[in-house]
């Protein structure tokens, strides 16, 4: 049963008699889940592939390594950036206290990693079964000492500076001098620069640098060059992509996609048997999605 609350439609995805439900489902290059929210909290995880969560908070990407985490009741619109296979637990909110209120992009270890392909075997766990309620304490120790991970941004709430950001992020390639786009959005750049400070915690140079990050991220998942993921994002010169994807990731783009590709062929036998074919999913899936 699904509903409209304030334009995002509500999908019900929890069990009644579960604690955690599970679901894999792979995607297209391109496609998006549109807006909808969960009454259970959210961990979305891509085994391949790199994914990019919006609310009306902010932004963030999920690359291979990465989740995020959607309190319960959190809109959200899920954009996938080249073939992505999506592995999802959904939390009852009861047992989930201790983690963020708020969305975050957090570390996947390999132990965590496998405890979610593990679950997603099952669909559901129920603290009625002994076995599923010792793996259901593994996956929450787990979660609550998760590392989080910088990939993500804040979106302000004065209307000047909710404009600077949409308008970047509908561009992020733009190189225009920041203080030409803050006078577009309405204030000075010292006014702009106050405002992102006091809202998203960032100066507006750390923002677009951010922003410029995440945009080659979801370029390369694509099948983009280096180069050309870089530039197009609006650095000026691969080098410097380059070492900003270092500083946030440790180690270098291709390296990255690269382990991510060698981690996909050593894993896909073991998560094929629970894998669900976007163009195979039910008319009520394929209408409001399964993120």
């Amino acid at each position: 049963m699904s509903q409209k609350r304030q334009g995002a439609i509500f999908d019900r995805r929890g069990r009644a008699a579960a604690e955690i439900t599970a679901l894999a489902c792979d995607y297209a290059p391109g496609h998006v889940v549109p807006w909808h929210f969960h009454e259970w909290g959210q961990v979305v995880y891509a085994s391949r592939g790199v994914m990019t969560v919006r609310s009306n908070e902010g932004v963030w990407v999920v690359p291979t390594h990465r989740a995020v985490w959607i309190p319960a009741g959190t809109a959200h619109t899920i954009r996938m950036s080249g073939r992505v296979a999506m592995r999802t637990l959904y939390l009852r909110p009861q047992v989930v206290r201790t983690l963020p209120r708020a969305c975050c992009v957090i570390h996947v270890s390999p132990l965590l990693r496998e405890l979610i392909l593990h679950a997603c075997h099952g669909a559901a766990l129920k603290k009625t079964a002994r076995r599923e309620w010792h793996l259901i304490h593994v996956i929450l120790d787990q979660l609550e000492a998760v590392e989080t991970v910088p990939l993500q941004l804040r979106s302000p709430e004065d209307a000047r500076a909710k404009r600077f950001a949409d308008r970047l992020l509908a561009e992020p390639g733009n190189t225009r001098p920041l203080a030409e786009l803050c006078q577009r959005a309405g204030a000075s750049k010292r006014t702009m620069e106050r405002l992102f400070r006091d809202q998203v915690g960032m100066t507006l140079g750390k923002w677009r640098q951010q922003l410029r990050l995440m945009e080659a991220m979801r370029l390369l998942a694509g099948g983009a060059k280096v180069t050309h993921a870089a530039l197009d994002a609006g650095y000026s010169t691969p080098s410097a992509f380059i070492a900003m994807f270092g500083k946030a990731l440790g180690t270098t783009p291709r390296a990255y996609f690269r382990a991510d590709s060698r981690v996909e062929k050593r894993n896909s036998k073991s998560e094929e048997p629970r894998k669900i074919d976007s163009q195979k999913m039910s008319a009520r899936q394929r209408r409001f999605g399964a993120g």
